[in-house]
């Protein structure tokens, strides 16, 4: 979670792509390109392989399968992801930041 914090700080080169919902996204967000987990497959294009990429949710567990699945069926070696998601980041970094 402070690793994240700190590649936004510094401004340093990577990707934070969210994998839930257009509606969750309403309630909070940290930030990053939106694509809800059911359209992943169909815009591969806009997830970046010479940075790396964290991707996160709700609390980590939609985020970790799709990394397993673009690891497996596509070859990706850069993703990380987000344990805990949005509601760890909340906890730990944004206590103020609104959760469901």
């Amino acid at each position: 979670m402070l690793e994240l914090k700190a590649k936004q700080d510094s401004k340093e080169a990577f990707q934070l792509i969210d994998v839930r919902e257009p509606y969750e996204v309403e309630i909070c967000e940290i930030g990053g390109l939106n694509i809800p987990l059911a359209d992943v497959p169909t815009r591969l294009d806009e997830i970046r392989k010479d940075v790396p990429v964290i991707i996160h949710c709700r609390s980590g567990k939609r985020s970790s399968n799709i990394i397993s699945y673009l690891e497996a069926t596509f070859g990706y070696t850069n993703l990380y992801n987000l344990k805990g998601g949005i509601l760890e980041y909340a906890q730990e970094i944004d206590p103020d930041m609104a959760t469901y």
